[in-house]
């Protein structure tokens, strides 16, 4: 059962703090979830976050750092010394280890390291933090089992007893020959049920899915997604298994590409924090609300010049927000769900029929919501029939038009090696207010004849 942090629990435990009553916090948070306790910390002041984190056992500790806020854990971090942070990354996997090194000082980075007391698990720290953070090296850890083809069952087992101290939770069992390069996966089944004696690379599967070290994030995410893996293995350029990647770090990288998506889709450039500075935010946001004061200029020039328009039929002035507003919004409709096709590899067939596709939908909403606009305006507002045609007309056109340009633009992002969650903000969204602005009007002195 989920626990409830209250806001009178954390007046309870910020009062025990104030009186140091360490025996009484840790009693309190004794049944308590370490990623609960992560929840609280993050709710206390500078001072009580530290002293609460301090008194916590380093083996539940390590834990709880690894799911705090960024902005709390640095401030943890920082007034910790190199050797109190060894002692919690020796208790981590090598992969939260180095998670929590990249956010140190390079000169903090070296006295941690310095004071880790496992050399073979500063070893593998200092081995992974070689390879970029976006990549498949970057996401590994050193923990994994694995076995020699060459081996009998018995030997196997004993091996893996060996190992197993060391890995927290067991998702393969990896098979390498001589050489460490990776020839396949062993069946828990099949190694405990077979004899002794047998030979490993006589039950073990040789069919494996892996990654190399310098695979995306992105792309070992979508490997994982597709086959239902909960982990992955790593090997290097000569096939050499260095690693694993599991499902928790993925889940992470998941988060992280919807944030800056979504990011991107709402037209800020960086990957920015709510509690970043306000210099941050500045830099994030304004080059795309530069580009939409831009094509707003556009089509105030454009609405501007049919001035004499407007004048003489007034009623069109005020459709013109109604106009603007579907483009955009069927604009943003379409590239949504390009972008989605693109980011997980399933959007099928040519350019052509996808544009067909989005053509033909946006004919039949179009039509459907012209018809109802049609009433609206002749029937209730008592607007004239030539009106009332120009307007639903010119919706129908620029919903088609958005459609398509909402279809095409990811695309062409994508296959020219640009995100294409950038087409889903402001620059899909102020191309059809031009265009749309643009195309009203045009119909309208087509059938009005101004």
């Amino acid at each position: 059962m989920e626990f409830k942090i209250s806001k009178e629990f954390i007046q309870e435990i910020e009062g025990l703090i104030a009186e140091k009553n360490e025996r009484e916090i840790l009693r309190r948070l004794e049944d308590i979830h370490f990623a609960d306790i992560a929840e609280i910390i993050n709710e206390l002041n500078g001072e009580d976050a530290g002293y609460l984190f301090r008194i916590i056992e380093s083996e539940i500790s390590s834990e709880i750092l690894l799911e705090l806020d960024e902005e709390v854990r640095e401030k943890i971090l920082n007034n910790l010394s190199a050797k109190e942070i060894a002692e919690e990354l020796d208790e981590m996997d090598t992969d939260d280890a180095v998670d929590i090194i990249a956010e140190l000082s390079e000169e903090m980075k070296d006295e941690v390291i310095s004071e880790l007391e496992d050399f073979e698990h500063a070893k593998d720290i200092v081995e992974l933090l070689r390879y970029d953070e976006d990549t498949a090296g970057g996401l590994m850890a050193k923990e994994y089992i694995q076995v020699n083809e060459n081996w009998n069952v018995l030997t196997c087992i004993q091996e893996i007893r060996k190992q197993a101290e060391n890995v927290s939770r067991v998702h393969s069992i990896y098979v390498v020959d001589d050489e460490d390069r990776l020839k396949g996966r062993l069946s828990l089944k099949d190694l405990i049920t077979s004899s002794t004696t047998t030979q490993i690379k006589d039950i073990y599967i040789p069919k494996v899915d892996s990654v190399k070290v310098d695979t995306e994030d992105v792309e070992v995410a979508r490997i994982m997604q597709k086959y239902d893996l909960e982990a992955i293995p790593v090997v290097d350029e000569t096939g050499r298994l260095v690693g694993r990647i599991t499902i928790d770090d993925i889940v992470d990288v998941i988060k992280e590409e919807a944030d800056r998506d979504y990011q991107m889709a709402a037209g800020i450039s960086q990957d920015v924090e709510a509690d970043d500075s306000i210099w941050e935010l500045t830099k994030a946001r304004l080059p795309w609300l530069l580009l939409a004061l831009i094509g707003s200029f556009i089509a105030v020039n454009i609405s501007e010049g049919f001035s004499d328009a407007m004048e003489k039929y007034q009623t069109l002035f005020f459709f013109t927000p109604l106009v603007a507003a579907m483009a955009g919004n069927v604009g943003v409709q379409s590239s949504a769900i390009v972008v989605q096709g693109l980011a997980n590899n399933s959007l099928s067939g040519s350019l052509l029929k996808r544009l067909g596709k989005e053509m033909l939908l946006a004919l039949l909403n179009s039509t459907i919501l012209a018809v109802l606009l049609l009433l609206a305006t002749h029937f209730i507002m008592g607007t004239s029939y030539e009106i009332s045609s120009t307007i639903v007309l010119a919706l129908v056109t620029v919903m088609i038009l958005a459609s398509l340009i909402g279809t095409f633009i990811p695309i062409m992002l994508d296959k020219n090696g640009i995100d294409p969650a950038i087409a889903t903000g402001p620059f899909i969204t102020t191309s059809n207010d031009i265009f749309g602005i643009l195309i009203y009007f045009t119909i309208a002195k087509i059938i009005l004849g101004f």
